[in-house]
């Protein structure tokens, strides 16, 4: 199979993709050549239009358009890297609860209005093709992680075999919504209690500022002040310790490699990384416990994914889970605010 970045002879020359993903605070969008060069990227807020999230979406779709176009080049596709429950087969997003939607049919939503063909997927799904493309790249092992983007929201792609999960429904991958906290706080999800609603790079903002912290920064500002405040240190134990929950049954039921941990809040490194992983040795003391790493794509993973979907599309075909042999040039990493 050809790819973006050598070029593709069923791709004219002239033409270009888009590659989206979808976050509960930003999107983030960027166009392709042929050879997978980046051309253009633009993140406009989620709900900056209308208030909706499709309409966010479709904006930001037309202005890369307007771009491709003003370069002489034509839309041929556009790959979308969305949360929630994603039926990429039949290209619907059954429930996103950040996002407010409900069987969404996507696809069909933005091949009318676009006029080409779209591949949709799971965000953490699309994020882990393009951090196993760069695990085999750096030597690492490829086919047997667990990759755990936290932002807004948290999920978990599992490889296996080499293979992502998609599971019966394209509902695998939940990870946020898992209780680990019995009758904690109220998630968007309707549970109480989720790792999401503790973890999250939102959740850790909300819950510091809830409990009287007086820092007016984001994310990163509160994990730099653990040592110091004593409202942010409360908070942040309590996020690595729902990760940590978490990941322990991740280990215990699937014996992965590596756990790897990208999105935003994956920029924190080992100041999130080294309590992580003692918390994580304390639960397993009965066996040795995965690798607990930092992403090597960083929060750029799932809109490098979601280009990743443009190889089939760019033919014509959505064929769900297939990839490209190589990733596009790589795309740079928006600032490193971890919400």
């Amino acid at each position: 199979m050809t790819d973006l970045a050598h070029g593709d002879p069923g791709h004219p020359a002239d033409t270009a993709v888009v590659a989206v993903d979808i976050g509960g605070t930003t999107i983030k969008g960027a166009a392709f050549d042929d050879r997978g060069a980046l051309l253009d990227r633009l993140t406009v807020p989620t709900f900056g239009v209308e208030s909706s999230a499709v309409e966010s979406l479709a904006a930001l779709v037309g202005r890369l358009e307007g771009a491709i176009a003003g370069g002489g080049r034509r839309l041929a596709g556009i790959g979308v890297a969305s949360p929630g429950l994603v039926d990429p087969v039949h290209g619907r997003v059954s429930f996103a609860a950040n996002l407010g939607w409900s069987d969404l049919p996507l696809v069909d939503i933005l091949t009318e209005r676009f006029g080409v063909p779209v591949a949709l997927e799971h965000d953490g799904r699309a994020a882990a093709r393009a951090e196993r493309a760069a695990r085999i790249a750096a030597g690492r092992d490829g086919d047997e992680f667990v990759f755990v983007p936290i932002g807004t929201g948290i999920s978990a792609a599992i490889v296996t075999g080499g293979v992502v999960v998609q599971g019966a429904t394209g509902g695998a991958g939940e990870f946020g919504h898992v209780q680990v906290v019995p009758d904690g706080e109220l998630c968007t999800c309707g549970q109480r209690g989720c790792i999401e609603v503790y973890a999250s790079a939102s959740a850790i903002v909300r819950r510091y500022r809830a409990q009287g912290g007086t820092s007016t920064g984001l994310t990163r500002e509160i994990t730099e002040a653990v040592d110091d405040d004593p409202v942010a240190a409360r908070v942040w134990d309590a996020a690595v310790g729902a990760l940590a929950t978490g990941i322990t049954g991740l280990a215990a039921l699937l014996d992965p490699t590596a756990i790897v941990i990208g999105g935003g809040l994956g920029e924190a490194g080992e100041r999130l990384l080294v309590p992580l992983r003692a918390r994580v040795a304390e639960h397993l003391g009965w066996r040795v416990p995965p690798l607990i790493e930092q992403s090597l794509v960083g929060p750029g993973a799932g809109l490098e994914g979601a280009a990743l979907l443009l190889g089939p599309v760019a033919r014509g075909s959505r064929a769900p889970g297939s990839t490209l042999v190589s990733p596009p040039a790589s795309v740079p990493s928006p600032p490193k605010e971890f919400s």
